[in-house]
């Protein structure tokens, strides 16, 4: 068997690299008009033994009685989507679906730690709205960023959130 021809290697080498290329492409997301909705980043990590960290791309969409906040993987894939409306919220990873009444204890089970969902709307329209336990810092919100640290219950937590433009 022949070793191939280094003009045929390259064209294998172009056709892996356009593969891998497009595998990495992230595609478009659709938003509902008229809602709120914000885009970016967000990353959470909780001071304990563990060191646990969630980081992740999302869209945060409606109000704090009625919304879906939908995580992604770095290639643009749904990791999760967590949806709720009075007296029910849902937890959907594209295996399983779980309901709570709880907000809260969803948030918990797909980040590791409780999410002041919330208050974040407030603090993403920069409302500085207190909740019990959390300090937003809303100084860079003009320039998309938000640092909120939860100080108690321990351990200590601390979510940035960077917005998209």
């Amino acid at each position: 068997m022949t070793a191939p021809a280094p003009a045929q290697r390259r064209r294998w080498l172009v056709w892996g690299a356009s593969l891998l290329l497009a595998a990495c492409a992230q595609p478009p997301r659709t938003l509902p008009e008229g809602n709120d909705t914000w885009r970016g980043r967000l990353a959470l990590q909780v001071d304990d033994n563990s060191a646990q960290s969630f980081s992740a791309a999302f869209e945060l969409q409606g109000d704090p009685s009625r919304g879906a906040l939908t995580v992604f993987n770095p290639l643009g894939n749904v990791l999760a989507r967590l949806t709720w409306q009075p007296g029910k919220a849902v937890l959907d990873d594209g295996k399983v679906q779980r309901q709570s009444a709880s907000l809260a204890a969803l948030t918990r089970e797909l980040t590791g730690s409780e999410l002041p969902v919330m208050a974040l709307f407030e603090w993403l329209h920069g409302r500085e709205t207190r909740i019990a336990g959390w300090h937003a810092d809303l100084s860079a919100l003009d320039s998309g960023r938000i640092v909120a640290t939860r100080l108690q219950p321990l351990p200590r937590a601390v979510l940035r959130i960077v917005l998209e433009p």
